[in-house]
């Protein structure tokens, strides 16, 4: 009898610890900002397969980490140099609600296009640095490339530069130390972010840094969406370039990318690295761009990106283009988009034909077809893998980054973005564009029953994903 009596109060105890766990749970989601779709779909994982659905959001649901946004928010990032409010953009208004930097003058900025322009430029970042080169990125591929830039790296590390390289422990998941042994032979420092295996308390699986910032001397960054690996920055003789897009940026702004970098690499390594006196790190102006850093992610209050790209939307009169390798927004940002398009504004996604991942693929269907029924162009590039990020605003706004235009680089990723507000950089931007356009396909055609059985369901699971 005493034998059944104890597995029996076990089995009570686990199912009323259970019921306790998942009503917690269901409370917190509740609680979040999630998106109404994603709400629903985690509270019906959970009720209805609750011993799948409990685990799975123990790992992946979450989406803001608040001590570390409580410690971001007190940065106290300088803003003095932010020009007068009254002559900045809505959007440049709207940021600095957020409490982030408002936007500078004073800086040069030139797009790098193609493979050998950002190769480079990182190559000219590293050769000239003389104090520090601080990377952090999302793959860092000891291939071709990236051993070159290995070298590079562990032969500054041995002339004395402080030399830092952050990588994202799921993108750079499979380059391990002994890959790097050159730069920590030679002095340097290497970091993962979230590794796979990691403390439970440390952050959420699901949550990954996508920032690509290199910097040196406190000066000059490079930024934009582009990796470190052959398929970003690799040779002319490489026929699997992917096309991309990286900008590199000099004055007063760069120091926010640095103080980004330096809390990033604080999170993962647990060393807070010393930075120079604000002055000796305060880059002068060197031109005329006018620019605004954004960081956004689970370390920052709100999600001022996303709110950010969504008043574009609607704040736009004569052109809207995006150009993004995946497309899968929510449902507020697709309705901007097709309200856009309604309205007349030249609404134009550009996107890869066929992208690395299939199920951003087969989602976006019926998102693009929704868009392209109310007036938009849908442009598809046929030359490989499109890898760039961009958004433009009329003649007013662009924005040039990490980020996707998709779920999870907007809502879970740590990203970092550059708002533009010159009419000359913005026009650059427009140009690429228009260059990329050159080599796209228009149109989405119709599919039948079975594709968009296969869209709709992917499409249910997308906040989940």
């Amino acid at each position: 009898m005493d034998n059944l009596v104890i597995p029996t109060i076990l089995s009570y105890l686990f199912a009323i610890g259970s019921f306790l766990l998942a009503v917690i749970l269901i409370a917190h989601i509740l609680l979040q900002k999630h998106s109404p779709s994603g709400t629903i779909a985690w509270l019906l994982v959970i009720v209805l397969v609750p011993y799948a659905g409990v685990p799975l959001y123990l790992l992946f649901g979450g989406r803001k980490l608040k001590r570390w946004a409580e410690k971001k928010a007190r940065l106290g990032l300088d803003t003095s140099r932010a020009i007068s409010i009254d002559q900045t953009s809505v959007i440049d208004r709207l940021l600095r609600s957020y409490h982030l930097p408002g936007a500078e003058d004073g800086h040069c900025l030139s797009l790098c296009t193609t493979a050998e322009q950002r190769f480079a430029a990182l190559e000219q970042l590293i050769d000239g640095a003389r104090q520090s080169i601080h990377i952090s990125t999302f793959i860092f591929r000891p291939d071709q490339s990236g051993q070159v830039i290995i070298d590079k790296l562990a032969k500054k590390a041995a002339e004395g530069v402080s030399v830092r390289v952050l990588m994202d422990g799921v993108g750079s998941l499979h380059t391990r130390p002994k890959h790097l042994k050159k730069i920590t032979d030679a002095g340097g420092k290497i970091a993962w972010f979230l590794p796979v295996l990691h403390h439970p308390f440390r952050g959420r699986s699901n949550l990954r840094n996508h920032r690509k910032i290199y910097i040196a001397d406190y000066k000059t960054v490079i930024g934009g969406g582009a990796n470190i690996g052959d398929e970003y920055i690799g040779p002319p003789a490489l026929s699997q370039h992917w096309q991309d897009l990286a900008f590199v940026l000099q004055g007063p702004t760069v120091r926010h990318w640095e103080e980004v970098f330096c809390r990033d690499w604080e999170f993962a390594s647990g060393e807070t690295p010393s930075l120079p006196p604000e002055d000796n790190r305060r880059p002068e102006p060197s031109g005329q761009a006018v620019v605004q850093f954004v960081p956004s992610g689970p370390d920052i209050e709100g999600d001022p990106l996303y709110d950010a790209i969504l008043t574009m939307i609607y704040a736009a009169r004569q052109r809207l283009w995006v150009v993004t390798p995946y497309f899968v927004p929510d449902e507020p940002l697709c309705q901007a988009l097709v309200l856009a398009a309604r309205r007349g504004v030249d609404v134009r996604i550009l996107l890869p034909k066929h992208s690395n991942h299939l199920l951003p693929d087969i989602v976006r269907g019926n998102w693009l077809r929704d868009i392209q029924q109310a007036g938009g162009l849908i442009l598809f590039y046929t030359r490989g893998m499109m890898h760039a990020k961009a958004l433009l605003m009329d003649d007013e706004a662009a924005i040039l980054g990490s980020a996707n235009m998709d779920i999870r680089s907007l809502f879970f990723n740590y990203e970092s973005a550059m708002f533009v507000y010159s009419r000359e950089q913005i026009n650059h931007t427009a140009q690429w564009i228009e260059q990329l356009a050159a080599h796209c396909q228009c149109g989405i055609g119709q599919v039948g029953l079975v594709r968009r059985l296969a869209e709709g369901v992917v499409r249910l699971a997308a906040p989940l994903l």
